[in-house]
């Protein structure tokens, strides 16, 4: 017993050290991106080529100084930084990035997903409620509303992939698709898991929460500095972790795309990263590509479009499964 303890505590830095330099990552690829679509130079000055320039803003974050009102009632509730910025940290722990590399790679991996991350709402609801601006507090209540709406669809779809492996280990269901990815046969189910995933993290065209027009940044209008900053990892380590979600459910994890001896030199976890990497691309080109949903089209889209459509998708592959003895 005592072995496998120490084996799991060696495993948590490697779970909790990773994401921030990934968001830093994460934030100069989407400067380099978003520039030339929009006919901009982007970053160019801090470090090479203007690579370093997240870190430098995130070291700013860190050094300046938290601002707290002298006559409020009382400061913003560090609750949510914690809700906020630990729920897509944790949530990494079930992420296999190759056979057996999970920390806890056990049977319910789907499901520790939706007990830790989707609930991440309420700390975005205890940043926005508390504050007396109606900026902070109407950029929460979308907020919410916004990402309870497209949790149903995407459980949804979940479920259809779970139908088609019949298990909720991640690794079993990368191996079931080793003769096809999941993402080939049930690509509109792919299509509809990543939009909900663009609206659950609140990303452009959905970005209604924090839309700069209406609300000023939204639900963290009053958090400075550091808390900030929290929220900010939060958000962006929570789009690391759909793209991984969108890799392990569809696109095959760390299995290669064909079985030659070529592609089988690569190692698993190198085929992981290319595959998140291309849907954070993604992401990005969205942001730069499209406009800003109204909210009324936000929640249309979510109620009367993928709430049918994905429950209409869980029946029948679960049909045809039954139809042909395909159940596993």
């Amino acid at each position: 017993m005592r072995p496998y303890i120490i084996g799991v505590l060696a495993r948590v830095p490697g779970i909790i050290i990773p994401p921030p330099p990934g968001v830093a990552f994460r934030v100069s690829a989407e400067c380099k991106v978003t520039a030339p679509t929009q006919r901009r130079k982007g970053p160019d000055v801090v470090g090479f080529r203007g690579l370093s320039q997240s870190s430098a803003d995130g070291s700013k974050s860190i050094l300046k100084e938290p601002i707290l009102p002298s006559s409020a009632n009382f400061p913003p509730p560090p609750t949510a930084l914690i809700i906020t910025s630990m729920s897509g940290l944790v949530a990494r722990a079930v992420i296999s990035l190759d056979y057996g590399m999970a920390l806890p790679d056990f049977n319910v991996g789907t499901l520790h997903l939706f007990a830790i991350p989707f609930p991440g709402v309420y700390g975005i609801i205890t940043a926005g409620r508390p504050s007396n601006p109606k900026y902070a507090f109407s950029g929460a209540l979308r907020s919410a509303a916004q990402m309870v709406s497209y949790e149903v669809s995407i459980g949804l779809i979940i479920i259809t992939a779970l139908i088609c492996v019949g298990s909720c280990n991640f690794s079993e269901i990368v191996i079931a698709q080793k003769q096809i990815w999941f993402g080939i046969p049930l690509f509109p189910v792919l299509i509809m898991f990543f939009i909900s995933c663009l609206a659950e993290t609140n990303r452009a065209p959905f970005d209604l929460p924090e839309a700069e027009a209406e609300l000023v940044a939204g639900y963290n209008v009053e958090y400075s500095s550091m808390g900030f900053a929290l929220f900010f990892l939060g958000e962006y380590a929570n789009m690391i972790l759909m793209s991984s979600l969108c890799t392990l459910l569809f696109l095959g994890g760390w299995l290669p795309p064909h079985s030659s001896i070529f592609f089988q030199v690569i190692p698993g976890p190198i085929w992981f990263g290319i595959k998140v990497l291309f849907f954070l691309f993604v992401y990005i080109w969205v942001r730069a590509a499209f406009p800003r949903y109204r909210y009324d089209q936000l929640m249309r889209l979510g109620w009367k479009v993928f709430l049918p459509l994905s429950l209409a998708w869980v029946v029948l592959v679960s049909g045809v499964l039954r139809a042909f003895d395909w159940l596993p």
